[in-house]
């Protein structure tokens, strides 16, 4: 029995990042789920797991890593005012991800955009970042 768009109460968690528009297709969100992009509670998840409304996700894209909380489920992807009503940033998560921007902004780094990282500007970046595994 195929799953109607209505039946929101048992949605994967792909399929949420997705809808949510975290990721552009469904297949980036699974991968990044299965590559530890995404935690709950401090563990990584998998694609298949069952978000709750009031559940709280770590999610990283690309420099970006935001703590959200789920206010609603959705299977089906729509525009981007609908899709910010799935979730609730967290207002720490806000002020991190704004100090990280302005850190990248300016250069904190002491980082040139030339090219590839060398082996000490990656290990800047990934202190700049946090461990995830």
């Amino acid at each position: 029995m195929a799953q109607k768009p209505e039946d929101d109460d048992k949605v994967r968690l792909d399929k949420w990042l997705w809808a949510a528009r975290f990721y552009k297709t469904r297949a980036l969100a699974k991968a990044a789920i299965e590559s530890g992009k995404v935690h709950w509670r401090g563990e990584r998840c998998k694609p298949g797991k069952e978000p709750r409304v009031g559940d709280e996700y770590l999610v990283r894209t690309g420099f970006d890593e935001r703590t959200v909380v789920v206010k609603a489920l959705s299977v089906v992807r729509r525009g981007a005012p609908e899709a910010q009503a799935l979730y609730e940033e967290t207002p720490e998560s806000v002020k991190r991800r704004e100090q990280a921007a302005e850190l990248r902004k300016a250069g904190a780094l002491g980082m040139t955009t030339d090219g590839r990282p060398n082996k000490k500007q990656r290990r800047q970046i990934h202190q700049l970042h946090g461990n995830f595994d």
